[in-house]
């Protein structure tokens, strides 16, 4: 049984998402402050976490923040207020790995935590069956261990921004489609959603490329999605 960490002060919200989680068969612990959601997170062993970003006793970027930079790296889930693009693009820069807007349906909820449990296996079995190291310009990734060096020195990629770098190294050369990769490395397809896709792809340029401007590696093409070239 999967375990979710739901850290939401608002009771209603917490106990609406809990029963539609567990009526899936989802085990939820729930924590209603952002102290409390960092205590638990780093205590319990949980798959995914479903993170507000309006808390008490300090907000969820802070939450992200913290965790990430304890090296947690647990899939986590954000939910964030219609059309707050800035919410989105802060989290995704703080390590958020993908995100539902107020209001959602419960299923939609359901079907993103359900992704979210099932990419670690998945990156960690392709890692297994992967060679060692790949090289591009001076970045290094090495799939077995999930690091990524530049010029000697390792890049704090978050989890989903590590999946999205490996789905366009699999295919190099060619042409992946915004839907395409959301389905490769987030689990599902939606035409709303591909945004989400350019802001990692843009996080990622500028952690590994020289330029991230003018990109030589992770490249644009237009109207279609995205290539990557060694």
């Amino acid at each position: 049984m999967s375990r979710v960490l739901v850290i939401e002060d608002n009771r209603d919200l917490a106990f609406a998402v809990a029963n539609a989680l567990e009526s899936e068969g989802f085990e939820v612990i729930v924590a209603s402050s952002g102290p409390e959601g960092v205590e638990k997170a780093q205590a319990v062993a949980v798959e995914v976490i479903i993170l507000d970003l309006m808390l008490p006793g300090f907000d969820g970027f802070r939450v992200l923040r913290t965790l990430r930079a304890n090296g947690v790296e647990t899939p986590i889930l954000i939910l964030t207020a219609r059309g707050e693009e800035d919410d989105k693009v802060k989290g995704f820069r703080l390590g958020a790995d993908d995100y539902v807007t107020k209001p959602f349906g419960a299923m939609e909820l359901v079907a993103r935590v359900d992704a979210l449990t099932r990419r670690p296996r998945l990156a960690k079995s392709r890692s297994a069956a992967a060679g060692p190291i790949d090289r591009f310009d001076d970045v290094e990734v090495n799939r077995a261990s999930r690091i990524v060096a530049r010029a000697g020195e390792p890049v704090a990629l978050s989890p989903r921004e590590y999946d999205l770098l490996l789905a366009l190294m699999n295919r190099s050369g060619a042409v992946m489609t915004r839907n395409e990769l959301l389905t490769e490395v987030w689990g599902y397809q939606s035409d709303v959603s591909t945004r989400t896709v350019d802001i990692h792809v843009s996080e990622l340029r500028k952690k590994l490329e020289k330029k991230p401007a003018e990109p030589k590696h992770i490249l644009t093409v237009r109207k279609t999605g995205y290539r990557f070239e060694p």
